[in-house]
């Protein structure tokens, strides 16, 4: 971060997603990163269970103590009561020390907020997560069913989803004051990937969670683009950190874009070809979040999937459903300026899903079953 923003210091927040299988499979790596941000460590009892987090005093820590907006899953509220209460203890008592503001940010924006007019208890609450029992911040919804029609939309989607407070005592409060205050000061979003199995360009809740908190973020703070997204790979043998662009570039070359992976992946038949075509929304997604347009990207798939006699042959009998979501949402990024399809390929590409438009209407192509990707709940 230093680095890149030109020497200005340590970001006064960090948006830290916590979910629930992630948490498991890395043993809290990131609840370290919170602790670690905050400036604390671990109370451990005999037994060997966590009882408090404490903080670490400044004069040890020798930097100040970074604010964290902690964004829990469903799966992580439920599942982990008990350290959200630990962190929530843990960041209230960081917003009471009689510490100087320049050194603690978890202070500096509790005292900003308590004079904007919010109660004590608001001020302190950095925890957020859906509705309590509810699930997803509906955003890979509508844009699986394109009901959307701006990037600003999804980041307030994802916005309103997320604004209820946890932690002792507060039990699901609604808090949309508190997470904006935090949204405008926040100056890097984390994301941990805690298996090769599923990344970014895999699945839908990824961009729907992270790459729509990251927009929400750049428009609380006026569209500056100065929010970055930061990757760890959990599972790698040294996590550095790595920017969001370079791990999607990564991710869509080795993938979705490599001529192995999409032959053995159509060569899977009906459900291959699903699971084509969920990537292909995952990137429409990705690309209305956080910007991610680049034309070789969207190109290179029409090249691969659709315009590709072959292979365009084989998901189209395999499950013409997911060929035509395939095709469709190559022509969902051109309508929605993601992608400048040269003309050619922009008709060949209409033509092809009127003819599959067609074709499945009159009941002249097997319709399998169709289940979405984002029913699969993994964080």
């Amino acid at each position: 971060h230093r680095r890149e923003s030109g020497g200005e210091g340590l970001p006064e927040t960090v948006a830290v997603n916590l979910w629930g299988l992630e948490a498991i499979k890395t043993r809290g790596e990131s609840v370290a990163m919170v602790l670690a941000l905050v400036g604390s460590e671990p109370i451990v009892e005999a037994t060997g269970r966590v009882v408090r987090y404490e903080l670490i005093p400044l004069e040890k820590l020798g930097r100040p103590r970074v604010d964290v907006l902690a964004s829990l899953s469903g799966i992580f509220r439920d599942s982990f009561a008990n350290v959200v209460d630990l962190l929530d203890d843990l960041l209230v008592r960081a917003a009471e020390a009689d510490e100087p503001i320049e050194m603690n940010y978890v202070r500096k924006h509790a005292l900003e907020l308590r004079a904007g007019g919010a109660a004590d208890d608001a001020s302190t609450a950095r925890i957020f997560s859906n509705p309590a029992g509810e699930f997803g911040s509906l955003v890979n919804e509508r844009v699986s069913d394109s009901s959307w029609e701006s990037g600003e939309e999804l980041g307030e989607t994802w916005a309103s989803r997320n604004a209820f407070a946890f932690g002792r005592g507060r039990g699901g409060a609604k808090s949309r004051g508190t997470l904006d205050a935090l949204m405008k000061t926040t100056g890097q979003v984390v994301q941990c990937i805690d298996s090769v199995e599923y990344g970014l360009t895999d699945i839908q809740e990824y961009y729907a969670n992270t790459g729509a908190m990251a927009r929400a973020m750049d428009e609380a703070q006026g569209g500056t683009g100065k929010v970055q997204v930061a990757v760890v790979e959990s599972y790698a043998r040294v996590a550095q950190p790595k920017r969001l662009n370079d791990v999607l570039r990564l991710e869509y070359r080795s993938k979705l874009l490599n001529p192995k992976w999409a032959n053995t992946m159509v060569d899977q038949g009906s459900g291959g070809a699903f699971e084509v075509s969920q990537r292909m929304t995952a990137m429409v997604g990705w690309a209305a979040t956080t910007k991610f347009q680049e034309d070789w990207v969207f190109t290179q798939s029409a090249e691969t999937y659709a315009l590709d006699e072959a292979m365009a042959k084989k998901l189209r009998e395999a499950n013409p459903e997911a060929f035509k979501n395939v095709v469709g949402r190559l022509l969902e990024a051109n309508n929605r300026q993601m992608w400048n399809a040269p003309p050619e390929m922009l008709a060949k590409l209409q033509e092809l899903y009127s003819d599959l438009d067609d074709a499945i209407e009159l009941g002249t192509a097997v319709r399998p079953t169709f289940q979405r990707m984002d029913d699969r709940r993994i964080y």
